[in-house]
């Protein structure tokens, strides 16, 4: 009996007498068959052809697609790639932000000429794809999300709308570009990766690794960090020379007051409870206790009250305004940890502000004037870390934040486009000291 390959919503269907331990096949009694997930389609052949199996593939019947680029890539975009190409087609690429990821992406469509899904976490990512893909190549080019659900051999999709049809669109892509690949970790988004067969896959990303760990399951799913380039690499040349300087202020003595008063009530539960605290376990466990014990609770509400006091710091804001003073000729983004502080901030140095409330028209409208030079200042809580087109700008000061590595890496990322007079950039980091803010900045560098 003949074997042969088959595409069945999200899996590789195999009819027909098949070796044992081919990669992920599981039999089927229901339809007298075997099944993989799709993403093991490549596997799969790789398995068959190295056994000699001769088998008949309708997993994936796809057009030559004839594409061209006008963009000629720079020498360690081209290493990225080969890198990626040696790899089997597959594997992700770190890369910082500003030194070019979707010209990578374009670049490896441009060299399979097979159909391309990519796939991008936000609204913002899939308009400038979209115009990007457009711009560049002689095809239509599809979308799904932002209201639209336009299939063609070219598509961008968000991972949102990837997720609820990658089933039905799983056998219509040979590449698939995963942008902010650390994304596809999640959960759900997950199962995008799975139901696709496309063959070669490419994530970019300027930070892969996930503190959660699940970077490893993206490792399964689109291949390993194939080639890794930091922001050092490229400053100087391709990227502007930055400096970063680190600013200390002190708490008002009513600010030291609520601290140190949240701050023992915290400490106190933990050392009554016999929590140190050391891991992400250690908090979940406090986490799960304070469902059912009332000092819990009120050990983590006085937690987040005394993180709202060091990050809110009234000192902070007199420095900022400090800070926009000297730098009135400067492009300036203020990042801060909460919304609240943001319309503060706007509303004492007429800060054009963007946050999450921030309607996509308003906020492109005040992205729009921040790059035409209208403003040249923007305050934001997260929005700008990722995922949107930010107008090139050179000082960036940090009131507030994780102790994430990577989003003080797109942070910084933010303000490193070259410019003209080759100026370095400058990233203000603002740091209530004695505080438990200073470990929380030490561990973000």
């Amino acid at each position: 009996m003949s074997l042969t390959l088959s595409y069945d919503s999200g899996t590789v269907r195999l009819q027909g007498d098949y070796p044992a331990d081919l990669p992920g096949v599981q039999a089927d009694e229901r339809s007298k068959s075997g099944r993989a997930p799709a993403y093991r389609y490549a596997d799969l052949r790789q398995a068959l052809d190295e056994a000699g199996v001769t088998y008949t593939d309708r997993v994936l019947s796809l057009p030559d697609l004839s594409l061209s680029t006008t963009y000629d890539l720079r020498a360690y975009q081209r290493t990225a790639l080969d890198a990626w190409h040696d790899a089997g087609d597959r594997g992700c690429l770190e890369l910082p932000t500003g030194s070019g990821k979707t010209v990578v992406g374009i670049a490896a469509a441009v060299a399979l000429g097979t159909p391309t899904l990519v796939v991008v976490p936000t609204i913002d990512l899939l308009d400038q794809w979209e115009r990007e893909l457009d711009r560049e190549f002689d095809v239509p080019i599809g979308r799904l999300g932002g209201g639209e659900q336009r299939l063609e051999p070219v598509t961008v999709a968000t991972y949102d709308s990837a997720y609820l049809r990658a089933d039905e669109i799983g056998d219509q892509f040979g590449l698939v570009v995963f942008d902010e690949v650390h994304h596809l970790g999640g959960e759900g988004y997950r199962d995008i990766a799975r139901l696709l067969a496309a063959p070669a896959r490419l994530g970019l990303t300027a930070t892969f690794e996930r503190p959660d760990g699940a970077h490893e399951v993206i490792e399964d799913l689109v291949g390993p960090v194939v080639h890794r380039i930091g922001v050092d690499d490229l400053a100087g040349e391709h990227l502007a020379d930055y400096d970063i300087k680190r600013i200390e202020v002190s708490l008002t003595p009513a600010e030291r007051e609520r601290y140190e008063a949240a701050q023992s009530t915290f400490t106190d539960y933990l050392a009554q409870s016999n929590i140190r605290m050391e891991s992400g376990s250690d908090y979940q466990e406090l986490v799960k206790r304070s469902g059912t014990d009332p000092r819990a609770r009120e050990a983590l509400l006085a937690k987040q009250r005394a993180r709202e006091v060091m990050m809110n710091a009234q000192r902070k804001v007199d420095r900022l305004g400090t800070l926009l003073d000297r730098h009135r000729e400067d492009r300036i983004i203020v990042f801060t940890a909460y919304t609240d502080l943001v319309y503060r901030l706007s509303e004492r140095f007429l800060l054009p502000a963007i946050t999450h409330e921030t309607s996509a028209g308003e906020r492109r409208e005040i992205l729009d004037r921040f790059r035409e030079g209208d403003y040249s200042r923007v305050v934001t809580a997260n929005v700008l870390d990722e995922g949107v087109d930010v107008p090139d700008a050179n000082v960036a000061v940090v009131l507030s934040g994780s102790g994430s590595e990577r989003e003080f890496t797109q942070r910084l990322g933010r303000i490193l486009r070259p410019t003209d007079d080759g100026s370095r950039a400058l990233l203000y980091e603002l740091v209530t000291e004695e505080t438990a803010e200073e470990n929380v900045a030490a561990r973000r560098r």
